[in-house]
């Protein structure tokens, strides 16, 4: 699944949480994020989200593209290594 938002914050986290729901039932797990220029922390509880859904139906998410703003909120809040972020550069 290819986001084409430019950005995952509360004002629109609720529609791409639908999205997100699915494309993880018809059980694609791979997430691009590499056009996502903007976030806050309504990103990471999304994201989180999905990994949980994906878990749940036997995968889990792999995420490209993923901007250095995802990297550190995640870190900020301890979950990178809940999202496997550990090889992505981020802050």
């Amino acid at each position: 699944m290819r986001v084409e938002a430019t950005s995952i914050t509360n004002a629109n986290a609720g529609e791409l949480l639908s999205a997100g729901r699915a494309a993880i039932a018809a059980g694609e797990f791979a997430v691009d994020l590499a056009a996502v220029a903007e976030v806050d922390t309504a990103a990471i509880a999304l994201l989180l989200e999905w990994q949980r859904q994906a878990i749940a139906r036997g995968g889990r998410l792999a995420l490209t593209g993923v901007p250095a703003d995802v990297v550190s909120l995640a870190r900020l809040y301890g979950v990178d290594g809940l999202l496997e972020l550990g090889d992505h550069a981020g802050a």
